[in-house]
């Protein structure tokens, strides 16, 4: 792939109650004594999450009322809806309709850093599951990334990000051996987890773990060195500077009961946690950094 340049990333916040503060919650595992079962995660590797859960997560993108908003985020270029256009609202509607949205590729797992691993917790993976990411196209040749979290029974859309990372960066790793990609966001680091190696898939990651990566040893005393004082519960967190660190959604973030998603690899979303760091609220918006050079 080619060299990105640095871009403003617009995430919108779609078919949310206005004011609702939403955080994702870890999955509850049980630990396994003794060897892993024929078919179970390599060790580090997260669960799988399965086809049905990303068959479900993938018909909520196809609701017509759902791509209809992604037609406006691709009229609006990414500008936000409490910012106004240039255009007025009929040219904004014939432009969404213009843009004839399509999803492109797999709907696919998205993995993020996981704080027990960085706290060294025994068996802990690499990362966890924390949302699903599904690409859709425009016409003009815009991206963006549509994602969703399981709420109950059924799939909800919470976010729509401008260009096609989550999806990329693991059609990469597919394509480049095998394995799974992670990210740690606190570096925007994209890698992939093969074979006991965790492996760079951008250029953040490289300049975190070098070209020929490190091992999943090495990696985890490389993000405990970084973050393993700045967990949730932890005097930094404590004493509020820059707010606590959080990793996978956690943090101030409420958990889930035990068992609240039902055994699935993708966390539960709970309506009465706390703000997390990767949850967003009603209609608004917030700029991100696009930054994966790939």
């Amino acid at each position: 792939m080619t060299e990105l340049s640095t871009a403003r990333r617009a995430a919108v916040t779609v078919l949310l109650a206005a004011g609702l503060a939403l955080a994702l919650a870890p999955a509850a595992q049980a630990d396994a004594p003794g060897a892993p079962a024929a078919g179970a995660p390599a060790p580090g590797a997260p669960v799988p999450v399965p086809a049905a859960d990303l068959a479900g997560a993938r018909s909520a993108v196809q609701d017509p009322a759902v791509l209809d908003k992604v037609g406006h985020f691709f009229a609006r270029k990414g500008v936000p809806p409490t910012r106004q256009l240039t255009i007025g609202a009929a040219e904004e509607a014939k432009a969404a309709s213009d843009a004839a949205p399509r999803l492109a590729g797999d709907t696919v797992p998205v993995y993020t850093l996981d704080a027990g691993f960085v706290s060294g917790t025994p068996g802990a993976p690499v990362a966890k599951a924390e949302f699903t990411a599904s690409k859709v196209v425009a016409a003009d040749g815009q991206s963006a990334s549509v994602w969703t979290v399981r709420q109950g029974d059924s799939w909800r859309v919470v976010n729509i990000a401008s260009g096609g990372d989550e999806s990329d960066y693991a059609a990469k790793a597919a394509g480049s051996g095998g394995g799974t990609a992670f990210r740690e966001p606190q570096v925007n680091a994209w890698y992939v987890l093969r074979d006991g190696r965790v492996l760079p898939l951008d250029d953040e990651a490289r300049r975190s773990v070098g070209a020929g990566g490190v091992s999943l040893a090495g990696y985890q005393q490389l993000v405990h060195q970084r973050y393993g004082d700045k967990l949730p519960g932890s005097a930094y967190d404590r004493e509020g500077k820059g707010g606590g660190y959080e990793v996978n959604g956690a943090g101030a973030a409420e958990a889930a009961p035990a068992g609240a998603d039902g055994g699935s690899a993708l966390p539960a979303v709970t309506a009465a946690a706390a703000l997390g760091a990767t949850a967003l609220v009603g209609a608004g918006a917030v700029l991100r950094r696009r930054r994966g050079n790939r």
